[in-house]
């Protein structure tokens, strides 16, 4: 693994510092600041609009910001980006492969893009381990929703990168596929590799991020383990408010933290 970190496993994976975005005149990111441990999941929470994708863009090289910085691994994105990439794996919410392609060419062609020669045999182990051994030889088009994000998920995982980012990955499967999907996640996890998941879902959150960030109007307004932010938050006005169960949960405080109204 090409980091400049290799040897101190206590040093973030990922540090976001006071990152600035705008368009035109509109502010989209306004002081971001956070970090990610080695071997930590983390959620990037937030409604329609808060600066999620922007910070995302940024953080995958795709977007310069006005000022701040993000360095991945030692790596800082902007300087040094074919490093700072090639310790990043992205899996984003909608995946179009190359529709010609069947799985196992997908995961091949994957892997020579990222630098990775892969015999037959670990072609073979990577489609048992995903569980698509017997759709080898389909097309991409011709899986399941939950199969394509498998499918994903791998691919953006061939490089073993120390950090992987995952846009809302579960989005529109149903909840065998979804639990399925945790349980990849929490496995890389157990690897060794960080992630960053944002995701609409406070249920996801709470079972399988460590820590997660709330962000609204480009900022970052509460930061902290989901147990951690009901026992903060759990006699607030706002998130008593928002109650519809017994107990406060996170989508509580998320609610009562950046308001009720539907963002678009």
């Amino acid at each position: 693994m090409n980091t400049k970190q290799e040897g101190n496993l206590k040093s973030p994976v990922l540090e976001v510092r006071d990152l600035h975005i705008e368009y035109n005149t509109q502010v989209a990111v306004d002081g971001v600041s956070f970090f990610i441990n080695r071997g930590e999941i983390f959620g990037l929470l937030g409604p329609n609009g808060a600066g999620k994708t922007s910070t995302l863009s940024a953080i995958e090289g795709l977007l310069k910001p006005q000022s701040g910085s993000v360095v991945v691994a030692g790596f800082d994105i902007n300087r040094e980006a074919l490093d700072a990439r090639a310790n990043l794996g992205v899996q984003l919410q909608s995946t179009s492969f190359q529709k010609d392609l069947k799985v196992r060419e997908i995961i091949v062609l994957y892997a020579g893009l990222y630098g990775v020669y892969l015999t037959d045999d670990e072609v073979q182990k990577i489609l048992i381990g995903i569980q698509l051994q017997s759709e080898a030889n389909k097309r991409a088009s011709q899986l399941s929703g939950g199969q394509q994000q498998r499918l994903a998920l791998s691919v953006s995982t061939l490089h073993n990168p120390p950090l992987v980012l995952l846009d809302e990955p579960t989005t529109g499967l149903d909840p065998q596929s979804r639990r399925q999907l945790w349980d990849r996640i929490v496995a890389m996890r157990d690897l060794g590799r960080s992630v960053l998941i944002t995701t609409h879902s406070m249920e996801e959150a709470h079972a399988i991020c460590s820590r997660v960030a709330i962000i609204d109007h480009g900022h970052i307004i509460e930061t902290g383990n989901p147990d951690e932010l009901i026992e903060k938050y759990k006699n607030d006005t706002l998130v008593r408010a928002a109650m519809r169960l017994p107990e406060v949960t996170l989508e509580d405080v998320f609610i009562g933290l950046t308001g009720r109204e539907v963002r678009h």
